[in-house]
């Protein structure tokens, strides 16, 4: 069943991509999809979904919709749908979601706040009408 199933980070079609081997640091801020295999170091705020690749190593806070997790993750993570971890994971840090899964071998070490409405986790700092109504 799992060679049926196409992982959310595919059905997306990315809008943008750091390479392995590339390296960055500052501040992310996008709207769909965005993949990183490489190295990221400062802040990312979204309207979308974040992949991030096997072998991808993030120093960052993020604040995105959904997040995928495939490399190694240093930060707080808060999301409004969902964050998910696969195998080849390794996140440490404070995590803020309405739904949370992690596949066996994956790590996790830090705390985890599952919020029930996806409005309570928090608002983006992008120009989002629908944000901005909310104040």
């Amino acid at each position: 069943m799992l060679g049926r199933r196409k992982r959310e980070e595919e059905k997306e079609e990315v809008k943008a991509f750091l390479g392995k081997g590339a390296e960055f640091t500052g501040k992310l801020m996008f709207n769909g999809s965005v993949r990183i295999d490489g190295n990221f170091k400062g802040n990312i705020f979204g309207s979308g979904t974040l992949v991030i690749g096997e072998g991808a190593e993030l120093e960052a806070d993020i604040r995105v919709d959904s997040v995928m997790i495939s490399g190694e993750v240093r930060g707080q993570i808060d999301v409004k749908k969902q964050i998910r971890i696969y195998s080849t994971g390794k996140v440490s840090g404070d995590l803020n979601t309405p739904r949370f899964s992690v596949e066996e071998g994956a790590f996790f070490e830090g705390t985890c706040h599952m919020k029930c409405n996806e409005t309570e986790v928090h608002s983006l700092p992008l120009g989002n009408p629908a944000v901005d109504e909310k104040g």
